[in-house]
C-alpha cells in the first residue's frame, strides 16, 4: 500500500529528519538509507518498521537538517598568563610606559585561552531514533488505512457481483440437470432403437450422472469462502495473504463448477466470475 510520513527533531546536539514512503509489495521489503553515523541502529530501525509495516516496499530517507558539532571546551593556561602580565609590567618599566595590564590585553595573548574539542561525540542510539521513526511511521499508517478503506469498499463490491453470479448458476443449475437427463434418454433410444431399454439401468445412469455434475458442494464452499473473505475485510488486522488464500479457493470453486456445468449460460456466467476474481486478487496487491 501506498503511504508518505515524515518527522524531524534534535538527535544530541544535530537535527534529524525521517522520511518514509511505501509502495505495495507482496512482503515487508524495507530500503534504508542512513548516515554512517545512524549505521548503529539500522538493525532495531528495521524490526520495529517491521512491526508498524507488515507489507509494502519500504523506503527510509534520513538526513542531518543540522549536523550534531562538538562541544567545544576554553582551557586557561594560568603559567603563560601570569608570564605575560610579567612580562608586560616589565616592558612598562624598563620603557616607561603609561597605562595598565588589563584582562582584555591578557586574554588576547596566545595560548592564555585555548578552545579545544571536548570529550568524543557520543554514538547516535536507537532511543534518540525511535521517536522520530514512530512520529513518520504513524502518518504512513494513517495513509495506508484511508487507501485501506477505499480498497474494502472496492472488494465488498466484488465479493458482492460473485454472491450475484454465483445465485444465478445455482437457479440455472436445475434446468441443465434436467436437459442432461432428457439428452441422455435420447441418445440411448437412438443407440438402442428398437431394442427394449432397462428403465432400471437407465435410472442408475441417469443418477451417477447427476452425482457428477452437481455443483451443490461448489456453492456451499464458495459462499463459506465470501463470508470469511468479507469477515477479513472487516478485521482490523493485517488481512493481505489471507484473503490471497480465500481468492485461490474460490477461484478453485468457480473453476469446477465451470468444468461440471457443460453448460453454454453457466459457462458464461463463471467466465464473467472467474473475471471479478482476477480483479479482486490483483486489489489484493495493495492491501496489507
Amino acid at each position: 500500500m501506498t503511504g508518505f510520513g515524515s518527522a524531524e527533531d534534535r538527535v544530541l546536539r544535530g537535527r534529524l529528519r525521517i522520511e518514509i514512503r511505501t509502495v505495495n509489495h507482496r512482503y515487508f521489503n524495507p530500503q534504508l538509507k542512513l548516515p554512517a553515523d545512524l549505521a548503529g541502529v539500522e538493525i532495531e530501525m528495521r524490526e520495529r518498521l517491521r512491526q508498524l509495516l507488515e507489507r509494502g516496499h519500504v523506503a527510509v530517507t534520513a538526513r542531518w537538517v543540522d549536523l550534531p558539532g562538538p562541544e567545544r571546551e576554553v582551557t586557561i593556561d594560568l603559567s603563560r598568563a601570569r608570564q605575560v602580565v610579567a612580562a608586560a609590567q616589565q616592558l612598562k618599566k624598563k620603557l616607561k610606559l603609561k597605562g595598565t595590564v588589563d584582562l582584555a590585553f591578557v586574554a588576547r595573548q596566545p595560548d592564555v585561552l585555548t578552545s579545544t574539542n571536548g570529550a568524543s561525540e557520543q554514538p547516535v542510539q536507537w532511543s534518540d531514533v525511535q521517536p522520530i521513526v514512530e512520529r513518520a511511521a504513524k502518518d504512513v499508517v494513517a495513509m495506508r488505512e484511508r487507501e485501506g478503506q477505499a480498497l474494502a469498499t472496492e472488494l465488498n463490491g466484488r465479493l458482492d457481483a460473485l454472491e450475484a453470479a454465483a445465485r444465478i448458476v445455482e437457479e440455472q443449475a436445475p434446468a441443465r440437470l434436467t436437459a442432461e437427463h432428457e439428452r441422455l434418454k435420447r441418445a440411448v433410444a437412438e443407440l438402442t432403437a428398437q431394442t427394449t431399454v432397462d428403465e432400471q439401468r437407465l435410472a442408475l445412469e441417469i443418477a451417477l450422472l447427476a452425482d457428477r455434475v452437481d455443483i451443490t458442494e461448489e456453492l456451499v464452499r464458495f459462499r463459506a469462502h465470501v463470508a470469511a473473505a468479507r469477515a477479513a475485510l472487516r478485521s482490523e488486522q493485517a488481512v493481505g495473504k489471507q484473503l490471497g488464500f480465500l481468492a485461490q479457493e474460490l477461484l478453485r470453486e468457480v473453476n469446477t463448477m465451470g468444468s461440471k456445468a457443460n453448460d453454454a449460460r453457466i459457462t458464461q456466467t463463471v467466465i464473467a466470475m472467474k473475471g471479478d476474481l482476477e480483479k479482486f486478487r490483483e486489489q489484493l496487491e495493495n492491501l496489507e
